[in-house]
C-alpha cells in the first residue's frame, strides 16, 4: 500500500517515484558516488569547457525535471557547476574535493558547508573554538605529563643541557630533526645532554638512539589540538604545545640545568637559550605580500606580536643565518647555519642519461608545500613541454596526502612519502630542485645535494645564507620561465652541472661539517 500511494504521489507530481543520483560533469567525484549508492539509476549532466552557469543550470533542470534527486555530485573546485548543483539540486549536493574529500551541503549545516567550500579539510570543518557557546564535536587532547627514559650515566663536571623540541629528533624525517640530532649527538662529547621531546609515532628503537647520547629523555604524547586556527590571539602552534602542567614538570626536572628551547612556538616555556629554525614572523609577512588576504594579515599580526614577546624572555638566541640574525635585532643573538654529515653523504658519479629530478621537503612544513605548488603548477607546466622524458621524485615527508592532494595523470612525478634514507635518490638524481617561494633559515636539502655533489637549481631564498654564488656554485632563477630554462640548460650540458656541483661540494667541506657547527653550540651554552 506505502508504494502504491508513493507511484501515485509521485506521478501527479510527473516524477518517477525511485530517487536518481545526479553526477554533473566528468570527474573522480561521480565514479565515488556511484560506490556509494550503487543501486540507483544515474543521470549524468555533461559539462563542456567554458559553459557559463546559466547554461549548466537550464541543462540540469531538463535533465532532471522527470526525476527526483536522491544525491547530485558536484567538484567544489568548479564553482559554476557547483552553483548550478546547488540551486536546482537544493539540500541534495554531495561536494567533492579534489582528493575526493566530500561533504553534504545542507541548510542545517551552513557553518560547516560554507568552511567545505572555502576549502578547509574535512577533518576541520565541524571544528569550533572553546569560547563558541554550545556543545562541542572536537575537544583537545594536550599532554599533561613528561615519561622518562634513563639514558646514558651522568659525567661529573660535564656541562648540563637540556633541549627542549617539538618533536622527538629521532628518525631524521625533516629537515629540523637532522638538525637537533646531530648537534646534540656531537655536542654530548663535551656535554651532558636532556632532551624533552614530543613523541609522534617513535618506538622504543628510535628513542634509543637518542639514550645513547643523552642522559634522559623526556617524552610527552603528541597534542591533539582541536582549535580552528584563526579562533585564537596567540598562533595556534604556540597553543598546540603547551600545557601548564608541562611546564611546571619540566621547571621541577631541570634542576639547573641550561635550557634551550628548538623553534619560536615553544617560547612561551621560557628558557635560556631560543633556536630561530626560521624567523617565522618573516615567513608569514612573505605569505601575506603574495595573498593580501584577511587570513594572511590575522596570521602575520599574531606571529609578530607572539615573536617579539617571546625574544625578549631569553638572554642568548641562535640563527640560521646573519640575515636572520638581522631581522630578530637581538643583543644575545649568534648565529649557527645548519649543517650536513660529510661522512655519511658523500659524492657519487651520475648514472644514466640526464632526466632525473629530485624535490625533498616534509609537507608538514608550509614553505616546501607552497614550493611543490609553484614547481608542480608552473614550472612544470612549462618544463613537461620541452622535455617529455623526465622524471620527477618528489620525497615529501609523513603524510604528504594530508598537505597536498597529487594532481592525477602524470607518472612521471612521483610522490614518496618519508623515507629513513634519502642518499639513494641523491644518487639517482641529476638535478636537485628547491622551488622555494616562501623560507627564512637555510636549507638542509641544498648542503646534502652540495655533499653528494648534485647541481642545484633553486630560488633566491632556497639558498639563502650559504655562501652559493648563480653560475658558480648553484643556477639561480627568480621566475617559473627562468626555473625551467636553468633546468634544461643544465641537464643539456654536463661539463657545467659538473662543475656547479664541484664548486659546491667545495664548500660544504669548508663551513658546514656537524663537529664545527655542534663546538659553536656548545661556545653558546658556556657563555650561559
Amino acid at each position: 500500500m506505502k508504494q502504491f500511494l508513493k507511484r501515485a504521489f509521485f506521478s501527479l507530481l510527473g516524477k518517477e517515484p525511485e530517487a536518481v543520483i545526479a553526477i554533473f560533469g566528468p570527474g573522480p567525484h561521480g565514479d565515488k558516488l556511484r560506490e556509494l549508492v550503487p543501486d540507483r539509476r544515474v543521470v549524468y549532466i555533461p559539462v563542456e569547457e567554458g559553459d557559463s552557469t546559466g547554461e549548466i543550470w537550464l541543462r540540469a533542470r531538463r535533465a532532471l525535471a522527470p526525476y527526483r534527486v536522491g544525491l547530485a555530485a558536484a567538484p567544489v573546485s568548479h564553482r559554476g557547476v557547483l552553483t548550478a548543483a546547488c540551486t536546482v539540486c537544493a539540500g541534495k549536493v554531495l561536494a567533492f574535493h579534489g582528493n575526493l574529500d566530500r561533504h553534504h551541503l545542507h541548510w542545517s549545516t551552513p557553518l560547516a558547508s560554507a568552511l567545505f567550500v572555502a576549502g578547509v579539510p574535512l577533518d576541520r570543518i565541524w571544528l569550533r573554538p572553546s569560547w563558541w557557546p554550545g556543545r562541542k564535536r572536537e575537544v583537545s587532547d594536550l599532554p599533561r605529563v613528561w615519561r622518562k627514559i634513563e639514558g646514558r650515566p651522568a659525567r661529573d663536571g660535564a656541562l648540563k643541557v637540556a633541549v627542549l623540541s617539538p618533536y622527538c629528533p629521532y628518525p631524521l624525517s625533516h629537515g629540523g630533526a637532522v638538525r637537533i640530532y646531530n648537534l646534540l649527538r656531537n655536542a654530548s662529547r663535551y656535554c651532558d645532554v636532556t632532551i624533552f621531546a614530543f613523541e609522534d609515532g617513535q618506538s622504543e628503537s628510535d628513542f634509543a638512539q637518542l639514550t645513547e647520547f643523552c642522559t634522559t629523555l623526556y617524552i610527552a604524547k603528541k597534542p591533539r589540538y582541536r582549535e580552528p586556527r584563526w579562533s585564537t590571539l596567540l598562533p595556534p602552534e604556540a597553543c598546540e604545545y603547551y600545557t601548564p602542567e608541562l611546564h611546571e614538570q619540566l621547571r621541577r626536572e631541570l634542576n639547573g640545568q641550561i635550557l634551550q628551547v628548538e623553534y619560536t612556538m615553544l617560547g612561551r616555556y621560557g628558557g635560556d637559550v631560543l633556536v630561530e629554525h626560521d624567523v617565522t614572523w618573516d615567513l608569514f609577512e612573505q605569505l601575506h605580500a603574495q595573498e593580501r588576504s584577511l587570513r594572511s594579515w590575522w596570521d602575520l599580526y599574531r606571529w609578530r606580536r607572539y615573536e617579539k614577546q617571546v625574544l625578549k624572555r631569553f638572554p642568548r638566541v641562535v640563527a640560521m643565518s646573519d640575515k636572520d640574525a638581522g631581522l630578530l635585532n637581538h643583543p644575545g643573538a649568534a648565529v649557527i647555519p645548519n649543517g650536513v654529515d660529510l661522512e655519511r653523504f658523500l659524492p657519487a658519479p651520475e648514472e644514466g642519461p640526464a632526466r632525473r629530478l629530485l624535490f625533498i621537503g616534509s609537507f608538514r612544513h608550509f614553505p616546501n608545500v607552497a614550493a611543490y605548488r609553484f614547481f608542480r603548477e608552473q614550472v612544470w607546466p612549462i618544463l613537461s613541454k620541452e622535455l617529455g622524458d623526465l622524471e620527477v621524485d618528489v620525497v615529501a615527508g609523513p603524510d604528504p596526502h594530508l598537505y597536498w592532494s597529487q594532481p592525477a595523470g602524470d607518472p612521471r612525478i612521483r610522490l614518496h612519502g618519508f623515507i629513513s634514507d634519502v642518499r639513494p635518490f641523491y644518487k639517482d638524481t641529476h638535478l636537485v630542485l628547491i622551488p622555494t617561494v616562501v623560507s627564512a633559515g637555510t636549507n638542509l636539502k641544498a648542503l646534502e645535494a652540495m655533499a653528494t655533489q648534485r647541481a642545484i637549481v633553486s630560488t633566491p631564498s632556497g639558498v639563502a645564507g650559504l655562501g652559493l654564488e648563480h653560475g658558480k656554485s648553484v643556477w639561480i632563477a627568480d621566475t617559473a620561465r627562468e626555473f625551467a630554462e636553468g633546468i634544461q640548460y643544465l641537464l643539456e650540458d654536463k661539463e657545467r652541472r659538473t662543475a656547479l656541483a664541484q664548486a659546491a661540494y667545495e664548500l660544504a667541506i669548508e663551513r658546514y661539517g656537524w663537529p664545527a657547527l655542534a663546538a659553536k653550540q656548545v661556545e653558546v651554552w658556556r657563555k650561559q
